[in-house]
């Protein structure tokens, strides 16, 4: 249950994933071989047979045929490329759980971000703790902290910070449960949850003012409570990642071509950083489902879309998506578990090279695809017109299966720039 077992076990059943480009050469091959096979015992048996032909002149030409279009180069051009790719993002951190998961996402247009977390720094600050109905600070936090160490949110993180910072320390709260993309909540009935729990619990009336007020800084606003009873307002900021712009125009400069965040916070506190990313759609207080839902639309609208993610709440959108990508072992186990890249050192930069670095592999099998098949063709055309010698059809075939080795084994090497 390690880390370092989980990533095993990733890498093993990545191994059984292979590229559309893999599965187009072994069913290529499934079909050539046999043929070629045919083709080569056609030339040695029908002449002698039929045309009186000598037997020993026409199995050196059959061998020649062989030779030539042994499919040696063809099928080890692709695996050896994907390989050497899924290295090289492996030394920068990124971990592709399979060539179809690289091939896609050199194909991916459109890309999906999760806000907290992801194009934030996921370490939010308890800025203020506003007690209401005459409590004290210090009995609000006992009880929220109380909660909040049973959750693995960010939010819950900062709070159990803020009440250490201040001397408040408390047990687990019994029977904890995550109220799904609201809040979470204790077996006695504490809650604590966001502005949408409040309105669908009816509770917002009492404190949109207090609400409204806080919310003026751009600071995240939620609450807590018991009951129908609001205990505390509480403000939370979680700054931008000073990478995010940087990542988005580098994404767009590769070809994607539409940008959204779909995230479970207020419209208030998500549109500053909607605008400074310059993204094309803005979809707030989205619950889990609605991620999920906002994703299949899109794949109807064009098959490749990525999304990233790195909480339980973005485990369902993570794995509709054609590609979903998990940022870094701070998020819950359950999104890197389920999605098909994780970005281990949890840089958002490693998006911009992923996305590169497949296009790069995509060229180079296609690269080696028409020079494996190219080769065959011309040697063919050659032994056919006689002029093809045994020793050229072993230096063809060998030739042309180190060539395209080399060709892949580039891929280990980073390019400058990436």
């Amino acid at each position: 249950d390690t880390t370092l077992a989980r990533m095993v076990r990733m890498v093993e059943q990545s191994q059984a994933r292979r590229a559309p480009a893999e599965q187009f050469v072994a069913r290529f091959t499934r079909i050539y071989t046999p043929i070629v096979f045919l083709l080569a015992f056609s030339v040695v048996v029908l002449p002698p047979v039929f045309a009186h032909g000598a037997w020993a002149k026409w199995f050196y030409e059959g061998m020649v045929i062989l030779l030539i279009s042994c499919p040696c180069a063809l099928v080890i051009s692709t695996p050896v490329s994907i390989v050497a790719a899924l290295t090289a993002l492996a030394r920068r951190g990124v971990l592709v759980k399979g060539g179809a998961y690289l091939e896609e996402a050199a194909r991916v247009r459109t890309f999906v971000f999760d806000k907290t977390g992801v194009l934030t720094k996921g370490r939010p600050e308890v800025r203020q703790v506003v007690a209401v109905g005459g409590r004290t600070v210090e009995q609000v936090l006992e009880r929220l902290v109380s909660l909040e160490l049973s959750s693995e949110h960010p939010i819950a993180r900062a709070v159990i910070d803020y009440a250490t910072r201040n001397g408040v320390h408390a047990l687990p709260a019994a029977d904890f449960r995550i109220v799904e993309g609201r809040g979470v909540e204790s077996g006695d009935g504490f809650w604590a949850g966001s502005a949408r729990l409040l309105r669908e619990r009816g509770l917002m009336d009492g404190v949109q003012p207090q609400v409204d007020r806080l919310s003026e800084a751009g600071e995240a606003v939620f609450a807590c409570g018991m009951g129908d009873e609001v205990w505390a307002l509480v403000t939370v900021a979680d700054p931008i990642r000073e990478e995010s712009e940087e990542v988005v125009r580098a994404l767009r400069n590769s070809g994607v071509e539409r940008i959204l965040i779909l995230t479970g916070d207020t419209r208030e506190n998500s549109e500053a950083i909607a605008r400074r990313i310059g993204a094309d759609e803005l979809r707030t207080e989205q619950l889990p489902g609605d991620k999920a839902a906002r994703i299949r639309e899109l794949l109807l609208e064009q098959p490749h879309v990525a999304m990233a993610g790195d909480g339980v709440n973005d485990a369902e959108a993570l794995s509709s998506a054609s590609l979903g990508v998990s940022l870094g072992l701070s998020g819950a186990d359950v999104a890197r578990e389920i999605s098909d890249v994780v970005l281990m050192s949890g840089d958002l930069r490693s998006l911009p090279f992923l996305r590169r670095h497949a296009r790069r592999t995509m060229r180079v099998v296609k690269e080696n695809i028409g020079f494996a098949l190219g080769m065959k063709a011309m040697f063919l055309v050659a032994a056919m017109a006689g002029v093809a010698t045994l020793w050229m059809a072993v230096a063809a075939d060998m030739g042309a299966t180190f060539i395209v080795t080399l060709n892949g084994l580039r891929l280990l090497r980073e390019r400058r720039g990436e």
